[in-house]
């Protein structure tokens, strides 16, 4: 909308807007002038006031002087337009000088800043990650959270170097210290990350960093918001020196980070090399991924050399395929595309309540009549009974370098998140050894942690016995199973797939058969206080050589084979289930539909 057309033979006066002293006069008598020109500068209140010209003509008189003290109306110059109208909002009237005018000095500044932070304003860096077939740390970042949806906190950090070396240098090589630290979504869920950049200082933690990692983790904790770990890194940084302090061993980031365990679900991603303290935070993660070839420690080459234990390479320090064994490493995956790729799916599965209500089961449920072997000793893969019971596509399994004998996952049961652990009997025989049994307190403290109900799988022996065994340490790693299970405030549900035996069954169904809140066998389910042969043999030792003496060992073939078959019989799954022992005999096609019902019988969403 126009305004009122000025009279361009009438000299007009400037009045000023506010009461206030004169500081700047940037015109002279006969000078010509835009519209939108600041002709005056005046100071109100501690702040300048510009007054423009109101549309293009030449100054006839100044009225005021620097340092006059002027009222709100009262007269700064004259002037006589030019131009019969005044410019109406958007105009762009005065051409590239008004515009400069315009312009705050700290905008510029601030876009010459915000352009350090962006990967093209380090091209050989970018350039030598990528030669080595890796992401900058502002990708992964931008690859897990939803398009658009990255708030930072704390980019314009730098080292703390000013001391020694010029702030224009560090705010070029060492951009937001090393450390980007945000808050955004991943399919629409709040997430943090924190991300160390290799390419600054080689991913080390400095005196900024660290303060940018406290505050993101406070405000999870406070926001309940998941977190996501980037920790390629080598460390605590020597090199800050911008600070009071001795050693930095009040440092709060590591107990911080400690804490929101049990609070919010945190994912630790390790690719490249992760050392010291990089390694501490990952290793307090719920869950750990490491790409193929990582290499992760809690220290790194120069500190193993400065404690006297020789050199190493950084790629020997903790290669992933000796951790995975080891049980340090959840997942290995194939680069950080993969891990950026599971860490999105691992947040919908550690989250209840987010993700689809109902999903496809994974394979065709009439195929698990025959996922059972008729022979009872016969091996089998667990895997494809896990495929097909819970929803297409949804198993993750963890761990799976480690306690071989018994598969751990994530997985979803029509949408619901669930914990699995399933017994493996090709490895063996699904008996647990001390490293099945770290696992599975693992994840019976993980889904505990995370309000996730676990499905239990169960064809198993028992506990590994023997001086092997127990020179790993087996009495405390067997107490520790039955001392998590007990703890549970999950529900549990768990179906004997085929051998339920002693002490071993028991540890896998919470700690005893009427602990789950329903457990089932499949009509193939036989069940003991030990393996029955081992029962026959041992129960009935003295029977058996009696028979031996008289008849030879043909006789005591026969009473033990007969003596065998009873305990089966005895063992049976419907006789467990007439016994109340077990709740019910189920088809095996029926396995997702019952632990559904199950689960829902519960309370599970």
């Amino acid at each position: 909308m126009r305004n009122r057309p000025l009279d361009p033979d009438a000299a007009v006066s400037l009045p000023s807007p506010v009461t206030g002293v004169v500081v700047q006069i940037t015109v002279d008598p006969g000078d010509p002038v835009v519209a939108t020109q600041v002709l005056v500068v005046l100071e109100s209140m501690k702040m300048e006031v510009p007054v423009p010209a109101p549309a293009a003509g030449r100054v006839q008189a100044l009225l005021v002087q620097v340092g006059d003290t002027v009222g709100e109306g009262d007269a700064l110059l004259t002037w006589r337009a030019t131009s019969l109208q005044t410019p109406t909002e958007g105009d762009h009237v005065g051409g590239e000088a008004a515009a400069v005018e315009r312009v705050h000095p700290g905008l510029a500044r601030w876009q010459a800043r915000q352009a350090l932070l962006d990967d093209a304003a380090r091209p050989d860096a970018v350039a030598r990650r990528h030669a080595a077939g890796r992401r900058m740390a502002r990708e992964n970042v931008a690859a897990l959270l939803d398009a658009g949806s990255f708030t930072e906190y704390g980019g314009f950090a730098i080292a703390a170097q000013r001391s020694r070396r010029p702030e224009a240098e560090l705010q070029q090589q060492t951009p937001a210290d090393g450390l980007i630290t945000g808050s955004g979504t991943v399919d629409g869920q709040p997430v943090a990350v924190l991300a160390y950049d290799y390419t600054v200082l080689a991913g080390t933690q400095g005196v900024f960093n660290h303060r940018k990692a406290d505050r993101l983790l406070a405000l999870a904790r406070r926001e309940r918001w998941p977190v996501v770990l980037f920790a390629e890194g080598g460390g605590g940084r020597p090199g800050d020196v911008d600070w009071l302090g001795v050693a930095g061993l009040d440092c709060t980031t590591f107990a911080q980070f400690a804490a929101l365990r049990g609070v919010v679900p945190t994912i630790g991603i390790a690719a490249g090399y992760c050392f010291a303290g990089n390694a501490a935070l990952l290793g307090c993660c719920d869950i750990v991924l490491a790409t193929a070839g990582s290499s992760i420690g809690m220290g790194g080459p120069a500190m193993i050399e400065g404690g006297g234990l020789g050199r190493v390479a950084p790629q020997d320090v903790g290669p992933v395929a000796v951790l995975a064994a080891a049980g340090a490493v959840d997942r290995v995956v194939a680069d950080e595309a993969d891990a950026v790729d599971e860490a999105r799916r691992l947040l919908g599965l550690l989250r209840p309540g987010i993700g689809p209500l109902q999903a496809e089961p994974g394979g065709d449920a009439q195929g698990l009549r025959q996922a059972m072997p008729a022979r009872r000793n016969a091996s089998y893969d667990i895997h494809a009974v896990l495929r097909t019971v819970f929803d297409a596509g949804s198993v993750l399994e963890l761990r799976a370098h480690d306690g071989r004998a018994l598969v751990t996952a994530l997985a979803r049961l029509d949408g619901r998140p669930v914990a699995v652990a399933a017994s493996q009997v090709q490895h063996g025989a699904g008996a647990l050894d001390a490293d099945a049994c770290r696992k599975w307190a693992a994840l019976m403290a993980l889904a505990n942690r995370h309000s996730l109900p676990i499905v239990t799988l169960v064809d198993t022996p028992g506990f590994m016995v023997g001086p092997a065994s127990e020179a790993t340490g087996m009495l405390r790693h067997a107490g520790e199973v039955f001392t998590t299970a007990a703890a549970l405030r999950v529900p549990l549900a768990s179906v004997v797939l085929r051998r339920g035996y002693g002490l071993g069954a028991m540890a896998l169904t919470g700690g005893h058969f009427h602990a789950p809140v329903a457990i089932c066998a499949w009509p193939s389910g036989e069940f003991g206080p030990m393996g029955l042969e081992g029962a026959v043999r041992l129960g009935f030792r003295k029977e058996l050589e009696a028979a031996q003496a008289v008849g030879g060992d043909a006789a005591r073939e026969a009473l033990y084979q007969r003596l065998l078959a009873e305990a089966v019989a005895r063992g049976d799954a419907l006789n467990m289930a007439a016994h109340l022992e077990i709740d019910d005999v189920i088809d095996p096609a029926d396995t997702r539909a019952w632990l559904c019902r199950v689960l829902a019988s519960a309370g599970v969403r």
